[in-house]
């Protein structure tokens, strides 16, 4: 588990540490391409949810260790043990672990940025994808490859690809498993942007230390907006955006912001 506010975790694969208010978080196992075992997926949720009620923390970055992103769920260690799991094992658990991370990702109100080298693979793709911002190296390779294990996508893939790239792109990549470049993925609208693999480590960063830099209960509200906005009505979207707009002016943020566009300077945002 994640201590609040430490966050110097290094459990079953998954490093975790804070670099001033940004949460940096490794998938550490390049061995296995960093493919996600039962327990990294159990610390991921523990990580993500423990800072979610964590006041200091302005962004979260999630990269990969050595020379790929993510492989996507392992698979093979799942069923190493040859063993039949019992009828109704995927629907009990895999809401709580899988799907659980790309909702927490998707939904925190913290900016989640992602840096994609080489494979981004099932369960690592969606990751990628439910991220606020993901820049990945030009020839990153983003793959959806159910339909070649003989069984149907999960962990949000039929939701996010129609909503960022169409529905057709959708089952070139969900049904006839395509695989897509770094720059492809970027020309579709799946990811912020790719950059030579050089720049990658750069890029992500200064785009963390802008977000980092944001007001932060504004960013988390936008994000919040923006995701209602997927599932309902013009007015009811409206509606939400006049609730967020009544919090987020009562931050101290929103009153820097007035004070920086009065006195015409840049406005140092602390979060609050």
């Amino acid at each position: 588990m994640a201590p609040k506010g430490g966050f110097q975790v290094s459990d079953e694969a998954i490093s975790t540490s804070r670099d001033g208010a940004v949460l940096r978080i490794t998938l550490d196992r390049p061995a296995r391409r960093n493919s996600l075992s039962h327990s990294m997926i159990d610390n991921l949720v523990a990580t993500l949810s423990a800072a979610a009620h964590d006041d200091s923390l302005r962004a979260i970055a999630i990269t990969g260790a050595g020379e790929n992103f993510c492989a996507g769920a392992d698979w093979v260690a799942t069923n190493s043990t040859g063993q039949r799991p019992r009828t109704g094992d995927l629907v009990r658990r895999i809401p709580h672990t899988a799907h659980r991370v790309i909702e927490l990702v998707a939904t925190i109100q913290l900016p989640v940025v992602c840096a994609v080298r080489g494979w981004a693979v099932g369960l690592g793709c969606n990751l990628a994808l439910a991220a606020d911002f993901t820049v990945a190296e030009d020839g990153a390779t983003f793959w959806e490859p159910f339909m070649s294990r003989g069984f149907t996508p999960d962990s949000g893939a039929t939701w996010l690809l129609p909503r960022l790239a169409g529905v057709a792109r959708a089952k070139r990549m969900l049904l006839l498993g395509e695989k897509v470049s770094g720059a492809q993925a970027a020309d579709w609208g799946l990811i912020h942007t790719a950059v030579q693999p050089d720049d990658l480590d750069a890029s992500a960063d200064e785009l963390l230390a802008r977000l980092a830099a944001g007001p932060t209960v504004a960013i988390g509200l936008a994000k919040q907006s923006i995701a209602y906005g997927q599932h309902a009505t013009l007015t009811q979207s409206m509606n939400q955006e006049l609730s967020n707009l009544e919090l987020s002016c009562r931050t101290s943020d929103f009153k820097e912001g007035l004070a920086a566009f009065r006195d015409r300077r840049d406005p140092d945002f602390q979060g609050r």
